[in-house]
């Protein structure tokens, strides 16, 4: 038979207490059975289960809630709990193994509710100023916290079976905040306190003072934990922080100066973007920076930039203007405002640099010195930013052509001075990187072909008169020219350096050809021989030359034309120079001079003194050309001869004498040349031819899109004006591809009209290429 053995209940944790749970009658029993034929074999134990299920002791729920009633209370009331919290969390999930736990969830939170609404009433009076109000608030909220996190570890079985299988319940933690929120904060006079104390306190701290930090952070978290933040607290934090700062900004627009404002806007949203670390939710972020940055800065933008842009670029204020770069990018269109003010300064201020003539003489220097400034504000400041870049480029474009053709020769002028021997000013490395700055401000000019001109005539003063400071640096410059506009605009230029090479080939034969001869002479003769369609147009100018020249001449014409027959020589004596012996009481030395200069000290081997009158019979030197030859010669620093009487300017009827007791420290002395100085005139005629090709090449572009088209109106039969047609199609025909980003070639049509045009047209119509309609007279016709 089974023995019966009694067992341990399952609530051995009150055993011994007047609400534990008594024994059951009957307990599980173990049957015993052995093999049979053994009576000392192995046994089988059986375990059944309880015939009864256990029952709670009478009033134990009762006595258990009180127990539990009596802690939540000692709780509350901050007082010592006569229970081990582990007696009281076993009894609470005793309960609940009972079927308890509706009634344990709604006896908990009615003892809590009496308890927040009791709270209520120690905000009632009126006596409290802000800040104290503020703290009791926060003392409140912090021990209701306390308190909820204590009571939901005793009660924590319930919220994590009850509560967690019913979903339309709150947690025990979610039940405290309903509560405090629903009996405290929702209460109005107690919300619109609290709330008009924190954002006094924030305003105290906008003004400069000091204020308790933590205490914003505790209450501000609160509001937060109970979800009434936003609608309660941000609305009207925003709604203050709008006014304040649009008050701000229209005061401080006025009493400061942009550097200043600048410094105050970043200022202030350092300062509120800190207040977000350090008490304001992380929600708030986006909407008060985006506040603070409207009034400050998206109200007053054009305001700004009107009062200080130009006064900050033309002082180069490289941290102002970085600051004002990174505050602009951080408002909706405060670029796009920033670049149109940019745009205008750099067009205002290069129009200055260009469109006065008095500043000729500095303009291009002046022109670098401005890009390199600019160029280090876009790099420092706009961070490289590819719009400021291009505005740049077509500002510098627009500005710099407001004044046709001038700045393109004086760029061409100031290569001449970087490549003219005699310039000390840098080392090759650094003439390069000049040279490169200057093809940057050349991609900006239209009127290349000015530019081309003028580089030409001075390319053959430095190539003719031995004045190139360097080869390498003179085919670096036409290397540049070359890949910026292509092969056709320099191949005149390199003719020129071809011309100079082959002379030199030429002279070797000719001084073998000249030792060969009977009578070689005591001249050294040196000719360059020039391709008429490379070099500049020179006038001839017919002198005088002494026989010796003149043999000698002869000499090289038979040697030359002997080896390259049907050719034609002409002698340019306006670019002859030579090198004079002369005898001094001091002693012999050697003058370098021009050809004019020459024929003139050679006539004083003849006599110690001559009339201007006389000079001008013997030479045959042109009036001007002999005026200036005669004053380098008696009115510079090596004054070779005496004039009579003194004076700056030659006049007619001057006397003119050798100066025996000529002194100077050096052996051999060069005499300016001031006829090489380019004249007024010279520079008209210049300009006047390139005008002259200007139209050849615009007359060839009319007739090539004639005979192309046949008749003007068949691409635009409604236009009233055809020549407006004609310039947008010769922009096209003549305009050559651009270059690492150069805006065309070497000439552009900008200067020209669709007035200009017509006069072209008129011009070729005179000349039978092209004839108006008879019935149509906008209308022209291709003539065959």
């Amino acid at each position: 038979m089974a023995d019966e053995t009694p067992r341990k209940g399952n609530f051995s944790a009150l055993v011994g207490h007047t609400n534990g749970l008594t024994k059951p009658a009957s307990l599980a029993a173990a049957a015993v059975s052995s093999k049979p034929g053994g009576g000392g074999g192995s046994k089988k134990l059986v375990i059944k289960n309880f015939r009864d299920r256990p029952k709670l002791p009478d009033n134990y729920t009762q006595d258990t809630w009180q127990k539990l009633h009596e802690a939540v209370k000692a709780i509350q009331g901050s007082t010592s709990i006569r229970y081990n919290l582990e007696e009281l969390y076993q009894a609470v999930e005793n309960l609940c193994s009972h079927k308890v736990s509706p009634t344990l969830y709604k006896q908990l939170r009615q003892v809590c509710e009496d308890h927040v609404q009791a709270q209520i009433l120690q905000f009632r009076e009126d006596s409290l100023d802000s800040v104290l109000f503020l703290k009791k608030i926060n003392t409140c909220w912090q021990d209701h916290c306390r308190q909820m996190i204590m009571i939901r570890s005793i009660f924590l079985f319930l919220d994590r079976t009850y509560v967690l299988q019913n979903s339309m319940l709150p947690s025990i933690w979610d039940m405290g905040l309903e509560l405090f929120r629903n009996h405290i904060i929702s209460d109005k006079m107690v919300q619109s306190k609290t709330i008009d104390g924190i954002l006094l306190l924030i305003e105290q701290e906008r003004n400069g003072e000091a204020v308790d930090r933590s205490l914003l952070r505790s209450l501000l978290s609160m509001l937060s934990d109970l979800q009434v933040y936003k609608d309660s607290f941000e609305l009207k934090f925003l709604e203050e922080t709008n006014c304040l700062y649009a008050a701000e900004g229209q005061r401080l627009m006025q009493e400061r100066e942009v550097p200043e404002y600048l410094n105050h806007v970043s200022k202030r949203l350092e300062e509120e973007g800190d207040r977000v670390i350090t008490y304001l939710d992380h929600s708030t972020q986006k909407p008060l920076i985006a506040c603070v940055e409207k009034q400050l800065l998206g109200e007053h933008l054009t305001a700004i930039l009107q009062k200080g842009l130009d006064h900050l670029l033309d002082e180069n204020r490289v941290p102002d203007l970085t600051q004002m770069y990174q505050l602009f990018s951080r408002v909706k269109g405060g670029q796009q405002i920033l670049l149109q003010h940019w745009s205008e300064y750099i067009k205002t201020f290069g129009t200055t640099i260009v469109i006065n003539p008095e500043k000729d003489k500095d303009m291009v220097q002046d022109l670098l010195d401005f890009k390199d400034r600019v160029d280090h504000v876009i790099e420092v400041c706009f961070q490289r930013n590819e719009k400021f870049i291009n505005l740049m480029k077509e500002s510098f474009e627009t500005f710099i052509n407001k004044r046709p053709n001038k700045p393109a020769e004086l760029i061409a002028k100031h290569v001449d001075s970087k490549l003219r021997a005699g310039n000390k000013e840098a080392t090759d490395e650094e003439l390069e990187r000049i040279l490169d700055k200057i093809m940057i401000i050349f991609r900006f000019i239209h009127g290349k072909d000015v530019f081309e001109a003028f580089y030409k005539k001075d390319l053959a003063k430095r190539l003719l008169v031995g004045k190139s400071a360097s080869v390498d640096a003179e085919k670096s410059m036409l290397s540049k020219l070359k890949h910026e506009c292509g092969a056709a605009f320099t191949s005149k230029l390199e003719g020129m350096f071809k011309d100079m090479e082959l002379s030199k080939d030429i002279m070797i034969h000719f001084k073998q050809y000249m030792q060969n001869q009977s009578d070689p002479g005591s001249i050294d003769l040196t000719v360059n021989i020039l391709t008429m369609g490379y070099w500049p147009t020179y006038t001839p100018m017919e002198v005088h030359l002494t026989p010796e020249m003149i043999k000698l001449q002869e000499v090289f014409k038979t040697f030359y034309l002997g080896k390259h027959s049907g050719r034609k020589l002409q002698w340019q004596t306006t670019l002859g120079h030579a090198v004079l012996k002369a005898e001094f009481k001091e002693g012999k030395k050697e003058f370098q001079v021009s050809l004019f200069q020459t024929l003139v000290l050679l006539m004083f081997n003849e006599g110690d003194g001559f009339s201007f009158e006389d000079i001008k019979v013997a030479t045959g030197i042109e009036d001007s050309e002999l005026r200036r030859t005669l004053q380098s010669l008696a009115c510079g620093k090596a004054r070779v001869l005496i004039k009579s009487p003194k004076g700056k300017e030659v006049e007619d009827g001057d006397k003119f004498i050798f100066n025996g007791d000529f002194k100077h420290k050096l052996f051999r002395i060069k005499i300016n040349q001031i006829q090489m100085k380019e004249t007024v005139e010279e520079q008209v005629s210049t300009t006047e031819r390139v005008f002259q090709d200007r139209q050849y090449q615009i007359d060839a572009a009319i007739v090539r899109i004639m005979k192309m088209r046949k008749t003007l109106m068949d691409i635009h039969y409604q236009c009233k004006y055809p020549e407006f047609v004609l310039s947008s199609l010769i922009k096209d025909q003549l305009t050559l591809p651009s270059h690492q980003g150069s805006r065309g070639g070497p000439m552009s049509l900008n200067t020209e009209m669709p007035g200009d045009l017509k006069k072209r047209i008129e011009s070729l119509i005179d000349r039978d290429y092209m004839e108006r309609d008879k019935d149509n007279p906008n209308q022209y016709h291709y003539v065959a």
